[in-house]
């Protein structure tokens, strides 16, 4: 099998001529991180996997100290059971077989995320989540059908949820069906493949890419070439399917910064240089239970034409040089610190086409001092007599009447288009406006999906939580659903609020970045037993003055959050308790 790739002559070249925007936009440069290199040996440098057989593994040498899950990789090569089609004999042999080795258990719990498939052990056993890729959280009606018609089967076992990139995660999925399900989805060109453990994850961009008449550059091509490139093109890339942990990538197109490029391992920042466009980067950010740690500077510009060249090199430097032991310590932030800024981009520089990279721009087209904008509602797009309509989708979650209610509107008002957006709700573009009365009597608009949701519920974000999840330690969607229904009874909040739940501290909802978050754990009631709970994080911010949260109160028990919230709002957020509210009129 070979390994080299030629997908990124699958698309056009890229123009690196300055996209269409005002030029008060070129805003002063972000400070460059001051140089940091460290005094690293030669030995260090040298790669810790090699090609064997077209896949890459991790050399002898370094095995010693190594993670259970490197221990898996090595032992079987888990692109096999899809690039050499080891999913049939797989999904043909009984669950009760399967269970009987080592090897086959860990196909199951393990090598099956290759391939997008999470096995639900702990709290929905022989059942699975399917993870997509939905480069930019572009999406079609047909699509959507399609993925109704698989959970449907499922009954009451399956359902949809938008994720926190942009994305598609589908529950019910049985084993024997995978096959099947794999074929439809290549039908209706998506692809679940590489989407879960040391994988590249779906590339975010810009939601109203190509809509939004304030939009510095439409990240739809980009996004769509690195998940070209991820992936080659559906069949499976293995040069980049060992990395030492999971790894995210964005690209902005927005003042507004949707994309959240301050936790991304690799963020393109828009940035001209000498007249050409292009991209500043941003490097290393992740969350984990461990560390939680902003992107920084790589002190580096790329033209539009090198976005693959350089997202290979940063892939091909974490691969070869990142650690593989304490997985709380191998994300590729802990290589950007053992090797120093400098060290790192000096490896990047390395794998680059001709061993160059330019350094930073000081033309950022981002905006500093931007008030972030609401994307839910009704807006006018940059096409003259159209417009976009932002829906809420309460805590991500669908069933498949209601995606194929979606689809529905979407062919019916729209071009049969829909966006996913990180904060997991759903945009229908290109509405006539003439249309736009009719769509908003719609009675999925008025009973399920409103694009006038209330404030506090248009900002509220939660993960999967312990229903499906066995890593969360609570319940977090409908918990988060009534929470905030009570809080909203409380106090009448005049400004957004954005409130985010997580079950555990992989912190898959992102609550360090939300004004409110809540951690999932362990707690002990007024009598000192225990009880679910939650670590309360209050101060994080997104956009340009990026900003993670802090700890504001630990070990919440959950019956006591209502209060709580209520006493946060009225002290940071200047919301009013209504029984006040009511006594001034």
């Amino acid at each position: 099998m070979s390994s080299s790739l030629s997908v990124q002559f699958l698309s056009p070249p890229l123009s690196s001529a300055l996209p269409c925007c005002k030029q008060t936009r070129l805003a002063a440069a972000t400070t460059p991180l001051a140089p940091v290199s460290k005094n690293v040996e030669a030995a260090r440098l040298e790669p810790r996997v090699e090609e064997r057989d077209g896949y890459w593994v991790l050399k002898e040498k370094f095995r010693g100290g190594i993670n259970v899950q490197e221990k898996v990789k090595i032992q079987k090569e888990p692109m096999k059971l899809f690039m050499e089609n080891g999913i049939e004999e797989l999904a043909k042999t009984s669950f009760e077989e399967l269970e009987k080795s080592k090897d086959s258990k860990d196909d199951i719990d393990g090598r099956l995320k290759w391939l997008g498939l999470f096995h639900r052990r702990k709290n929905h056993y022989g059942r699975f989540m399917m993870r997509l890729k939905l480069p930019n959280g572009v999406t079609t009606s047909a699509q959507t059908k399609y993925l109704a018609s698989v959970i449907r089967k499922y009954g009451e076992d399956g359902c949809a949820d938008v994720t926190t990139r942009q994305n598609w995660q589908i529950r019910g999925v049985v084993l024997p069906d995978v096959p099947e399900i794999l074929k439809g989805l290549a039908k209706v060109g998506l692809t679940s493949l590489q989407s879960g453990m040391d994988n590249v994850r779906n590339p975010v961009g810009n939601p109203l890419a190509g809509i939004d008449p304030e939009e510095i550059v439409d990240t739809r091509p980009y996004t769509n070439l690195l998940s070209q490139y991820i992936t080659a093109n559906s069949l499976g890339n293995p040069t980049v399917t060992n990395l030492p942990r999971k790894w995210n990538v964005c690209v902005v197109g927005s003042h507004d910064l949707f994309e959240h490029p301050h936790i991304n391992d690799l963020a393109y920042m828009p940035a001209t240089k000498d007249g050409r466009f292009g991209f500043n980067l941003l490097v290393g950010g992740f969350f984990s239970p461990k560390r939680c740690a902003e992107a920084v500077p790589l002190d580096a510009w790329v033209s539009a034409d090198d976005v693959i060249p350089l997202c290979k090199a940063v892939l091909e430097a974490y691969r070869d040089l990142g650690t593989r032991g304490n997985r709380q310590k191998t994300r590729m932030m802990w290589l950007i610190d053992e090797l120093g800024i400098e060290g790192f981009r000096a490896e990047v520089a390395k794998r680059m086409p001709f061993q160059e990279l330019e350094r930073a721009s000081s033309e950022d087209l981002v905006q500093k001092q931007w008030e972030r904008r609401d994307y839910v509602g009704v807006h006018p797009q940059k096409q003259e007599g159209l417009s976009y309509v932002g829906l809420h989708i309460p805590v991500g979650r669908l069933q498949a009447d209601d995606m194929d209610e979606l689809a529905h509107v979407a062919d019916k008002y729209g071009t049969g288009e829909l966006r996913l957006t990180v904060e997991q709700n759903i945009i229908i573009p290109n509405v006539e406006n003439s249309k736009l009365e009719a769509l908003l009597k719609e009675p999925l608009l008025k009973n399920r999906f409103s694009p006038e949701p209330s404030i506090l519920m248009r900002g509220l974000v939660a993960c999967t939580g312990n229903q499906f999840c066995g890593q969360a330690i609570i319940e977090t969607k409908a918990r988060a659903l009534k929470v905030t229904e009570e809080v909203e009874r409380h106090v009448a909040v005049t400004r957004p609020v954005r409130m985010h739940w997580t079950g555990c501290p992989n912190t898959c909802a992102q609550v360090q970045v939300a004004d409110i978050g809540f951690m999932g754990c362990m707690a002990r009631d007024e009598n000192g037993k225990p009880c679910e709970g939650a670590d309360v994080f209050l101060g994080g911010r997104i956009g340009s003055d990026s900003h993670l949260g802090d700890v504001y109160k630990k070990s919440v028990p959950c019956k006591d959050l209502v209060p709580l919230v209520v006493d946060i709002l009225v002290k940071h957020f200047g919301a009013v308790p209504r029984e006040r509210e009511e006594g001034e009129d």
